[in-house]
């Protein structure tokens, strides 16, 4: 197989192109791969989650050159790369992806490319979670949920709103904005904190910056919107948990180790907090007897904050064509590693 930067358009004939995680079997439908697979290539889409240990993940991977990662869902740590001798090319969807080893697929001049990202969906999500958990939507929902037409337990819990309350924000980016902006039109107050927001940028958005420790302690409904780094992994600790209302209401749909998930479960099992609204966990796909599964006050949903066919389309469209430019000795939206 030749370098990335002597490949050319023929190149992709008996090029094997792996579609990971692809859980409600739509990559196909979304974009057009048919260049692809008119210039030689096969492309495969695993529907199933390929398991959690490197040599299983790696087995099944080994016959591909060109991988293309929904988000975070498969890692491709350095274990798991050193264990793919044929690979090229790997296209991860949206503009980061934490899961996979920047320095060692650089290490071996494999090219990381990204894709397109809207944050819209994610934002729009975040809000049925809110609003989920508030009015209690678990057990008043009918036909289908656990709610009243499975057991006649019609009204049975009284709801919370939102007009006059304290959102507030841990990030201020695209995804905090757009959520803040909603927050706004509900007639909430809205702050926000982040270790490099400023008050100006806060007040662009019409949002008042606060101190970390105020944002803990005054917020009815806390959201996170922080990119996952070192810095901001287990940000959300104990120590901030307790800072918490008891009927305050955290909310994370955007990286489960950003919140200490056994300090949460703690906090959820000593009534410390009023409740959680996830959509992100440690470990992906939520692992049947995960605490948080029993833990009371909880709101859970399979990381679904971007699955939208408005975002898979970005995020195929774009992978295929990454993939084009790869293979004209051009690889585009290369992610880079990070800044010391």
């Amino acid at each position: 197989m030749t370098s990335p930067t002597e490949l050319r358009p023929h190149d992709l004939h008996g090029v094997r192109i792996a579609i990971l995680d692809d859980y409600q079997g739509v990559a196909r439908e979304v974009a057009d791969w048919s260049s692809l697979e008119a210039a030689g290539a096969e492309v495969t889409a695993f529907r199933g989650h390929l398991g959690h240990d490197d040599a299983a993940v790696a087995a099944a991977l080994e016959p591909f050159q060109v991988i293309v990662a929904m988000r975070e869902r498969t890692p491709l740590n350095a274990a798991r790369l050193e264990l793919l001798p044929n690979l090229r090319l790997i296209v991860s969807t949206g503009r980061r992806n934490a899961s996979i080893d920047l320095k060692a697929t650089s290490a071996r001049g494999i090219p990381v490319c990204a894709t397109g990202y809207l944050p819209s969906p994610a934002a729009e999500h975040t809000w049925a979670l809110i609003h989920a958990a508030t009015r209690r939507l678990d057990a008043e929902l009918g036909s289908g949920g656990t709610g009243w037409t499975h057991d006649d337990g019609w009204q049975t819990t009284v709801g919370q709103g939102l007009e006059g309350r304290r959102l507030g924000l841990l990030g201020l980016g695209n995804l905090g904005e757009h959520v803040a902006r909603v927050g706004l039109a509900f007639g909430m107050e809205v702050v926000a904190w982040s270790q490099n927001l400023t008050d100006e940028r806060a007040a662009e958005v019409g949002v008042r910056r606060v101190e970390k420790e105020e944002l803990f302690a005054t917020a009815d409904i806390l959201t996170v919107h922080l990119v996952l780094s070192k810095r901001s992994r287990g940000l959300v600790g104990a120590a901030e948990l307790a800072l918490m209302k008891p009927d305050a209401l955290l909310v994370n749909t955007s990286r489960g180790p950003i919140v200490d998930q056994g300090a949460l479960v703690d906090a959820l099992a000593a009534g410390t907090i009023g409740g959680a609204a996830l959509d992100v966990y440690d470990v992906e796909p939520l692992p049947a007897d995960h605490p948080l599964r029993t833990a009371p006050r909880t709101f859970l949903t399979p990381h679904i904050g971007y699955v939208t066919r408005e975002q898979f389309e970005v995020f195929y469209r774009d992978a295929v064509e990454d993939i084009k430019a790869w293979a004209a000795g051009n690889p585009v939206r290369v992610m880079e590693l990070p800044a010391k």
